[in-house]
């Protein structure tokens, strides 16, 4: 098994499609480009990491052709939450509604962890904190998301190092949040332009800008 990620797909094939390629003609057919060098390089057997914004669909119901196109692609994929991901709920319903559409290779990061082989998986969506006015209650929030998530990670398996997972980069505030975790690699999406601008460095953890459009819609694979 491989461990790759992959993130903000911003799919809309169930509702009325919205224009990617406002972000630059690399968007044009993004689609068929992830299906192409998705089928190319991940195997039935491995693993794919999504940090958000999978989805444009507002509700649950409109997400369906979606999922049904990430279902058809090879591996197992773990999707966090994203802030374009409007149809997300809880996680509850969220698994009865890929059980109902016969959904079986995708999993959901939401106040839990997952266990891989040699990792464990944790991560909570962050917040871009300029976007509220009320922004340190929404920062103490995540943080103890985060913390809720990291600390499941710990009790799967506490000798295994964590992938963790957030949508927004991160920043010296849940840096610090988190920095008594074993942490290996940090995963983040949601940047779409100025990528250099947005890359983060952390002593001892590995970081990663995800969004597709960054890694040319190449899934990323993770060094073991």
């Amino acid at each position: 098994m491989s461990v790759y990620t992959l993130s903000d797909l911003h799919l809309s094939l169930g509702i009325e499609a919205k224009p990617m390629d406002i972000f630059g003609k690399h968007w044009e057919n993004h689609v068929e480009k992830i299906k192409e060098n998705w089928n190319r390089i991940i195997k039935k057997e491995d693993v794919v990491l999504m940090a958000g914004d999978f989805s444009w669909a507002t509700y649950l119901e409109e997400s369906l052709a979606d999922f049904q196109f990430l279902e058809s692609l090879p591996g197992e994929k773990i999707i966090l939450k994203g802030n374009h991901d409007y149809w997300w709920t809880t996680l509850k319903k969220m698994n009865e509604f890929l059980e109902k559409n016969e959904i079986k290779s995708i999993k959901f990061l939401y106040n839990n962890a997952i266990e891989l082989d040699n990792y464990v998986v944790a991560g909570t969506r962050y917040w871009g904190l300029e976007e509220d006015a009320d922004n340190e209650k929404i920062f103490h929030r995540e943080c103890e998301r985060a913390k809720i998530s990291l600390n499941m990670a710990q009790t799967l398996n506490s000798e295994k190092p964590i992938i963790f997972m957030t949508h927004y980069p991160p920043d010296e505030r849940i840096i610090n949040c988190v920095e008594s975790y074993n942490i290996k690699y940090w995963i983040y999406g949601h940047i779409h332009s100025n990528y250099e601008e947005s890359i983060v460095n952390i002593p001892n953890i590995k970081t990663l800008l995800t969004s597709c459009d960054y890694l040319n819609f190449v899934p990323l694979k993770l060094e073991s």
